[in-house]
Order: C-alpha cells, then sequence, then structure tokens
C-alpha cells in the first residue's frame, strides 16, 4: 500500500464531516429512516446502483430526491408504468425532413443520478433497457454509443411483487443493484413526528453540500480503505456458502436455494464494506462491517426454491443462517 491505515483514517477523519452534512439536510425533510439514509449513501460512495423496496407511503421517493437534491448533480427522475418504452428511457432517432437525415435526441437516463421511481411496474422490456447502463455507463441509441456522466448512479424505488400491477425485475438487471434496501414502517413516536411536521406551511431548506467531483474523490478515498487477506476470504465462503451450500456444513440448505451470489456479490460486498467503514470514520474493513452490510448486498442475489416458500422462509432467513455459520475471522 502506498499509504498506510493510519494515513488513510486520518484522511476520512477530515472528509467524514461533509458527508455527514450530507444526512443532516437530508434528515430535514426525512423523519426516521436512518438505515434507508446510510445505505444511500454507501451506494453513492461505492458507486453503487441502489434498490429500495416498500410499501407506498415509507418516503421512498422523498429520500432519494432530497438526497439527490444535496448534491449539486444534474437528477432526472422517471415514473415507470405499464405503458413506459425503452426509447422513454434511453433516448431515440428523429428524422427531420429539412435536413434528410436522423439525429439522436438522448433520453432521461443522460443524468448523474437518475430516480427510477416504482421500477416494477414497468415490463420486462423496459427493465432490460437500463442494463447496459447500469453496467457499463453508456447508451447505444441506433449504431451510436454514447457514454454516461462518471457518477451515473440509478436509484430506483419499488413495492412488493405481490401487489397489483408489479412485474418481478430481470434476475440480469436485480444483480447489477448493489444494494436492496427493505424500508418498514416508521415507529409511532416517528409517525407523530411526521404529521406535526406535515402541517406546516413552510417547507424545509436543502442546502447542497456536494458535487459530483467531490464524490469522485470521495469514492478514490473510499478505494483506498485497507482490508486484510483474511476478510477476502470471508466474503468468498460467505458468497461460495450460498452456492455450495453443503461444502459449509450447511446441508438442509441445499434444497432451499435455487441460485446463489454471483461473483457481483463478492465484489460489492467488499466495496460497500469499505464505505460502511468510511461511514464509522475508519480506514480498515472488520469483520462487522461485512455483517452490517452483507444482507443488503445479499438478499436480492439470492433465488430461493419452491421448497421454501412452503416453509415460508425468505433470502434474509437463509442469508441469516450463512452469517451464522461461517467462523468469522
Amino acid at each position: 500500500m502506498s499509504e498506510s491505515v493510519e494515513q488513510i483514517t486520518q484522511k476520512i477523519e477530515r472528509e467524514f464531516p461533509v458527508v455527514a452534512a450530507v444526512s443532516e439536510e437530508v434528515s430535514k425533510v426525512l423523519v426516521g429512516q436512518r438505515n434507508m439514509t446510510e445505505k444511500l449513501l454507501i451506494g453513492l460512495l461505492s458507486d453503487g446502483h441502489i434498490l429500495v423496496e416498500g410499501v407506498p407511503g415509507l418516503a421512498k421517493t422523498t429520500a432519494i430526491k432530497t438526497l439527490s437534491e444535496v448534491i449539486q448533480a444534474e437528477f432526472s427522475r422517471i415514473q415507470f408504468t405499464p405503458d413506459l418504452l425503452p426509447a422513454d428511457l434511453i433516448g431515440t432517432q428523429i428524422y427531420s425532413p429539412k435536413e434528410g437525415n436522423f439525429h439522436v435526441k438522448k433520453g432521461p437516463l443522460f443524468a448523474h443520478i437518475v430516480l427510477a421511481d416504482e421500477i416494477n411496474r414497468a415490463p420486462a422490456k423496459v427493465q432490460s433497457a437500463l442494463l447496459e447502463s447500469m453496467q457499463e455507463k453508456q447508451v447505444t441509441i441506433g449504431d451510436e454509443t454514447f457514454k454516461l456522466p462518471e457518477t451515473f448512479l440509478v436509484m430506483a424505488t419499488q413495492n412488493p411483487v405481490e401487489q397489483e400491477g408489479t412485474y418481478p425485475l430481470p434476475e440480469a438487471q436485480v444483480d447489477r443493484f448493489m444494494l436492496k434496501v427493505v424500508v418498514d414502517y416508521p415507529s409511532k413516536e416517528e409517525e407523530i413526528s411526521i404529521m406535526k411536521r406535515m402541517e406546516g406551511v413552510h417547507q424545509p431548506t436543502i442546502t447542497k453540500v456536494l458535487t459530483p467531483e467531490k464524490i469522485i474523490e470521495l469514492r478514490q478515498l473510499v478505494s483506498q480503505v485497507f482490508v486484510d487477506d483474511k476478510l477476502y476470504d470471508y466474503v468468498a465462503n460467505l458468497v461460495f456458502a450460498t452456492r455450495n451450500p453443503e461444502l459449509f456444513g450447511l446441508k438442509d440448505m441445499k434444497h432451499l436455494i435455487e441460485y446463489g451470489g454471483s461473483p457481483r456479490a463478492s465484489i460489492n460486498l467488499i466495496k460497500a464494506a469499505k464505505a460502511q467503514a468510511f461511514l464509522n470514520g475508519r480506514g480498515y474493513v472488520t469483520p462487522q462491517d461485512i455483517k452490517t452490510i452483507g444482507p443488503d448486498v445479499l438478499r436480492h442475489r439470492i433465488l430461493i426454491s419452491y421448497e421454501a416458500e412452503a416453509q415460508d422462509m425468505n433470502s434474509t432467513d437463509i442469508i441469516q443462517k450463512v452469517f451464522d455459520k461461517i467462523d468469522v475471522p
């Protein structure tokens, strides 16, 4: 390493106040939901797309929109509906009779932060239009390829798939989201606070505290956070245990998992753990960082079997069993 863990930690301590200021600005609008705010920051710092799931009315859209306002970056919101077309996202070629040729009209994906609102309200062909942009940060329109901004980030909200008028996301797209954050109802005290705040006439003023250039700097700093070789081995064991549970003493889980985590799971778990360490003011990752962020990285990458559904188990239950079984270094 070019810099010691102590030097990286010192840098993080100097930069941390600006990230804390982002949380403060978001809390001006959002009551509670600290976990969701923290996970959104982790995605922002580790350059990972985020999928937020919860029933309507839990301020998912408000949280993402507010976070985007705090960042001095181009923001685009796409409301996903059943009649949406791929061209409505990426853009299309338009014929000009006057010039006698086609020219490209870029779609709303050409922004720094893209809010894909209720992403599972649109059919698979529209959702699949995001695949290239999320993986390669580029868009192909006709025979031309256009680069997206370096800070391009998709923050998507979705309602539970059991709800009316929703479509399950394609596995290939779900895997491209670094985190899947599940949002629950607020506490009674938080709900009372929400009601009182909504009675107010004046909306809180949001101060922009970050720029795209600063976000790139922070991401470079996060990437320097130290990870011990034992933790790389720990992450590999966690992910491999979702693919071959019988090799890790989890024989009873073999028939509960249809497909385990992909290599993206391992990559994103390390990246997210580094961002988690950053938010804790450290220049090194601990096993607790991995255990804290692990469920959000893995829950959407594990496809459970019908047998697991029959036993009323979900991917989070299986992940917990894996974490309980795998030895912590």
